[in-house]
């Protein structure tokens, strides 16, 4: 007769689950032989659970499909949360099993005893204990399709000696949800939401990750009224490339004139994102489309909420919007894009192959233009993010995973891990900062482990630049931002992995072409420039103030890359008289 954790890999195995990320130890041990047993689904050994959550995060965002991680008793998943915060707020369905001392010495204050089933609440949709064999299989299916259906992260408690107990139950056979259903919009919130764009004379779309199945229709409606279109980050792979309407980003990371298009406008629709950033939102005079109601209004006051997929909700309302005719308010926009670009590409052009230490722009653009066209690129939290957002250009079938919503550090290697199990055959390209390289570092191991080709980009300023203009903005002095330096080269080296060191501007280019070239995994440690700081292309008095109280002279940048051709090039496309 099966045990309880046999029954749960037969789950597993009927969700289409491929593998395990985790570190094996006491309470999951009973899991782990299962999967030995089952011979189908891969244990993937990582050096840190933390990882192991990520790496389920990546998996199952470049998928689609529920992605599995595992931590034993105490310590060893509460390393998960991290992990499995970034999961849920990515809203990535991931399963995560956090096993359990014996259930016997449950509240005694046994070795190790943690109480998970508390633990993991704030961060997943499901979050409970198998206590009894009886349980099974019907918790674990809850617990699947829950994260599958709703999209996020669902926690099994699992004690180890219940695990080892026999299956009460017949498993059976299950067929899961794989594909959730389309929500489509009540009747009148389309006519509302015609009348509004047809009332208003400045309409301006601002796209989020839900626009993901929704390019062609929002380009659609923006060709109707005429609208830039701005986005968010998570909305930037969907959305940006060969966009007649682009303006550029909005937030933090923001460039170009999205910000000005969306207060100059009429009507902002805010489509299938949950910016958190309401100090960069109007406001007023904005309407918002999402499949999930609970997000609603919860950024800013709305004059009209619309519950429904974009692209459902948008086929529904463009045969009754009236086509515009006036593009002032568009060409207006677009030409302040361009002008925001041109404004820096001095920045990171000028006198490049001698400036030292090494632009990071100049690092980034390389990036963009040697990676393939299908490559996943991760992104390490802080100026990495800066630097993916202005300079890696989306196309419809590259991909940009990080900590876009928990922001948390140290992301970006262990999801490049996970979304190269995916398929080894994909480019996937990590775009390390040092200092979130250095807190997981371990992990280089799990790529040497398991010889998986992923290459590691280290942007290496030795210091946490995020945190030195966040400092400076709140008019402080930068204060433990510095380290010291670290030849990230020499480590990898050391552990097995293809390597190199790059100090000098006019080496960065043959020496990415070499490691995208090299089979297997390679790091490139680049020594990049500390100084180099990016801002918003809107602050506030007060954070101005904060800058001159902080430094005398600061170098701002936006981003180009190769955004501003296509810049160019809508201009070039708009009618003239």
């Amino acid at each position: 007769m099966a045990t309880v954790a046999e029954q749960f890999i037969e789950v597993l195995r009927q969700a289409g689950v491929e593998r395990i990320y985790g570190v094996v130890g006491d309470s999951l041990n009973p899991v782990v032989d299962a999967v030995r047993k089952a011979g189908d689904i891969e244990w993937i050994p990582v050096r840190n659970e933390e990882a192991g959550a990520f790496a389920a995060a990546a998996e199952a965002q470049v998928t689609g499909r529920l992605a599995v991680c595992a931590g034993s008793c105490g310590p060893g998943n509460t390393h998960l949360v991290q992990g499995l915060y970034d999961a849920h707020r990515s809203g990535a369905p991931v399963l995560a099993l956090a096993s359990h001392i014996p259930s016997s010495q449950i509240g005694t204050g046994f070795f190790q005893e943690t109480h998970p089933e508390r633990l993991f609440v704030e961060c997943s949709h499901f979050c409970d204990v198998i206590g009894t064999p009886e349980q099974m299989p019907r918790v674990l299916r809850i617990a699947v399709q829950q994260a599958i259906g709703l999209g996020g992260v669902s926690v099994v408690v699992l004690p180890g000696d219940v695990a080892h107990l026999p299956a009460a139950r017949p498993t059976g056979e299950h067929d899961f949800l794989t594909r959730t259903g389309t929500v489509v919009p009540h009747p009148d919130q389309v006519a509302e939401l015609a009348a509004a764009l047809n009332r208003a004379e400045k309409v301006m779309l601002f796209c989020g990750a839900g626009t993901r199945h929704a390019r062609d229709e929002v380009l659609a409606l923006a060709g109707r009224v005429l609208a830039p279109v701005g986005h968010a980050l998570r909305g930037k792979e969907w959305i940006q490339y060969d966009n007649p309407y682009d303006v550029g980003m909005s937030g933090l990371l923001g460039y170009g004139a999205c910000y000005e298009a969306m207060h100059e406008a009429d009507l902002v629709v805010l489509a299938g994102t949950d910016f958190p950033y309401d100090d960069f939102l109007p406001g007023s005079r904005t309407v918002q489309i999402d499949h999930d109601a609970a997000r609603l209004g919860r950024r800013t006051p709305l004059e009209l909420a619309v519950h429904g997929d974009v692209g459902a909700t948008i086929r529904a309302v463009l045969p009754h919007v009236a086509r515009k005719t006036d593009r002032r308010h568009l060409d207006r926009m677009l030409n302040k894009h361009l002008k925001a670009l041109e404004n820096v590409v001095e920045a990171y052009t000028h006198d490049i192959e001698h400036h030292l230490p090494i632009h990071p722009e100049y690092v980034a653009s390389l990036i963009d233009e040697l990676a393939s066209d299908d490559a996943v690129f991760t992104v390490d939290t802080g100026m990495c993010s800066v630097w993916a957002a202005r300079y890696v250009s989306p196309n419809g079938r590259r991909r940009v995973i990080g900590s876009f919503v928990h922001g948390s550090m140290a992301n970006a290697l262990p999801h490049a891990i996970g979304a190269q199990f995916t398929d080894r055959r994909r480019q996937v390209v990590s775009l390390s900062g040092d200092g979130g390289l250095g807190m997981l570092l371990g992990e280089l191991l799990t790529v040497r482990l398991h010889d998986l080709p992923v290459k590691t980009v280290v942007f290496n300023n030795s210091s946490l630049g995020m945190v030195k203009l966040e400092m400076m903005v709140d008019g402080l002095p930068d204060f433990g931002t510095d380290y010291v330096p670290v030849d990230y080269a020499a480590i990898a080296a050391a552990a097995g992995i293809g390597a190199s060191r790059v100090e000098h501007p006019s080496d960065v280019g043959e020496a990415l072409a070499e490691a995208f070239a090299t089979p297997g995994p390679y790091l490139l440690d680049v020594v990049t420039d500390p100084d180099v700081l990016a801002m918003p292309p809107n602050i506030s008095r007060a954070q101005v103030k904060g800058f001159a109280l902080a430094a005398s002279k600061i170098v701002l940048n936006g981003g180009v890359g190769r955004m501003i051709d296509m810049a160019k090039a809508n201009l070039r496309s708009i009618p003239r008289p």
